[in-house]
């Protein structure tokens, strides 16, 4: 009986909320009042709960309303849910005002949500956003997002979420960002492209939906509202091309330590690039970092003393992280690698991460019209990383992950697993797998009745075995690769010409990083080009390279497949 009239007090005080398109003014809160909320907001909610009913049964009745109403609030912060509901249902909603109103409708959403009612929440979540104090601003949205999606408006909640997004971090902002991308997902390319285009300027929303046109090759409304990210006040003019380089680039990239090996073929790409560029270039230095995340900055601090106004790199991740927490970084920075900080404003960062792969093959299937794929991984860490990628952006999108196999550092019969597979409809393979395991499944696939669906791997395909009557079990399956291996770039030396030949960074698994190298040279040239146009790209070594709202590079690759035992470029694959 008891349970069931604070649910209805409950549910009464939601749709009460509803009615009001603001809370009434609240008066100042007393010393006493403000020195218990001033507890809540240093994490010690229960000490504030106790303290804010103590007020409450002291206080004259036209104050009692809103510390008990505070004092709710605080006790369902320190888990207390029964304690909380209790003094809601003592509560007359319609006498509660200003942030205590706030609290009282946030906590009625949020008890209404952990009861399995999300939709029930909405009408207490209608203030505007804009008038929710900033320490309860993200709650705000994040219920209002959840009560959204119960109700079937799955835009609007993406909407609520991407406005609560810059507040969040770790975990919670990646939950919050896959589930953004969730809803962009479940859109065609028309409905994608027309919700994008009617978002008011400066919606933080767009920098999603643009991220989403751009992985899947599609053009831009407008340009990122970024303009005010980029100092390019030191650059010269641009060129007719878009060519704006930094008047002194820096670059960092590691001489020593277990980085150095990787870091040769990048720093020969960028010298390529730099040397085979004709018109005006900006001085240029290299630091060491050292490999490390100490090194790192202070390799980026010599970098600012000595007046550059661009930086290049580092290349770990670590080291990545330790700039883009720096609270001061007087010049922007190109990092070479993603890490779990994301790149504040006006900087950006540049990766070759698996991750971005396994999202690229899922994107190429599902343009082609596939559904029901089969997904077979080696057990490495960049395989895996491409599987997950690739499975969260496929079923995103619609499609069905039927199997993920595990290819082992040795491929080992699947048959079983294989047959079943086909038998539930597999129209697609991702090969997420080196080229010697791939020949060793092919025969598999074929006997499985697999061999007339669509192939598609990573780049780890490319190098192949190097044996073309070896290779050629690898003819018809996609991977995604360099535009330079396939088709050659002005300014740098062919694949497998007699100048390639004698720099040993531009032969085998060295090519991808000299590529790479090459691109970030183009970056730090093309950057305002990249950032403020709404069709800035360039055609690099790596792929077409564009910029999304969040300073990440996306890279579109090239796409080959194998015939005779040799990479061919595919037609349509850019």
């Amino acid at each position: 009986m008891r349970s069931t009239r604070l649910s209805t007090v409950c549910l009464l005080a939601a749709a009460l909320a509803g009615c009001a398109t603001a809370p009434t003014a609240q008066a100042p809160a007393a010393p006493e009042h403000a020195a218990a909320l001033a507890l809540l907001d240093q994490g010690k909610a229960k000490d504030a709960a106790a303290r804010l009913e103590t007020l409450a049964a002291a206080a004259p009745a036209a104050q009692r309303g809103n510390l008990q109403a505070d004092a709710a609030f605080a006790w369902h912060d320190a888990g207390d849910d029964a304690r909380a509901r209790a003094l809601l249902a003592q509560l007359q909603p319609r006498r509660l005002s200003g942030e205590s109103k706030l609290r009282h409708d946030l906590l009625v959403a949020e008890l209404a949500i952990a009861d399995g009612r999300a939709a029930t929440a909405l009408p207490s979540l209608t203030t505007p956003a804009a008038q929710i104090p900033e320490s309860l601003r993200t709650r705000w949205l994040l219920a209002r997002a959840q009560a959204q999606e119960a109700g079937g408006d799955a835009w609007s909640a993406a909407i609520s979420r991407a406005q609560a997004d810059a507040t969040l971090q770790g975990k919670e902002r990646d939950d919050n960002r896959r589930a953004i991308a969730k809803v962009l997902a479940g859109l065609d390319n028309a409905a994608l492209a027309a919700h994008a285009t009617a978002l008011p300027e400066g919606d933080p929303l767009y920098a999603f939906a643009g991220r989403a046109l751009l992985a899947r090759g599609l053009p831009l409304p407008h340009p990122f509202a970024r303009a005010d990210q980029w100092n390019f006040s030191r650059r010269a003019p641009a060129q007719a091309d878009g060519y704006r380089p930094p008047a002194r680039l820096a670059v960092l990239l590691p001489l020593s330590g277990t980085l150095a090996t990787a870091a040769a073929p990048v720093r020969d790409g960028l010298l390529a690039g730099y040397f085979a560029e004709r018109r005006a270039k900006p001085e240029l230095q290299f630091y060491d970092p050292a490999g490390t995340p100490a090194g790192a900055l202070a390799a980026y601090r010599k970098a600012v003393a000595a007046g550059s106004d661009y930086v290049v790199g580092p290349l770990g991740r670590d080291e990545v992280d330790a700039l883009f927490r720096q609270k001061d970084s007087p010049v922007p920075v190109l990092a070479l690698n993603r890490g779990q900080t994301p790149p504040p404003p006006g900087d950006a960062d540049f990766s070759l991460a698996p991750e971005d792969e396994g999202a690229a093959a899922a994107e190429f299937l599902l343009a082609r019209g596939r559904k029901a794929v089969l997904v077979i991984g080696s057990a490495d860490d960049t395989g895996r990383r491409a599987v997950a990628a690739f499975g969260e952006r496929f079923r995103q999108r619609g499609g069905k992950v039927l199997a993920t196999l595990d290819a082992g550092d040795t491929v080992s019969p699947l048959a079983s697993p294989l047959q079943a597979a086909a038998q539930a409809g597999a129209d697609a393979v991702f090969l997420a797998v080196r080229g010697a395991q791939a020949q060793g499944l092919m025969p598999q696939l074929a006997l499985a009745g697999l061999g007339g669906a669509t192939r598609v791997g990573t780049s780890q395909l490319a190098g192949g075995t190097g044996k073309r009557e070896q290779d050629a079990a690898l003819d018809g399956i996609a991977f995604p690769t360099e535009r330079w291996s396939l088709h050659g770039l002005p300014g740098l030396p062919s694949p497998g010409s007699a100048v390639a030949n004698d720099l040993p960074t531009t032969r085998g698994g060295a090519a991808r990083l000299f590529a790479f190298g090459h691109d970030a040279w183009l970056i730090s040239a093309y950057l305002p080009k990249l950032a403020l146009d709404a069709d800035g790209q360039v055609r690099g070594a790596t792929g077409t390279l564009r910029l999304d709202g969040f300073g990440n590079i996306v890279r579109t690759p090239a796409w080959a497949t194998y015939s005779g035992g040799q990479p061919v470029a595919l037609p349509d694959g850019r």
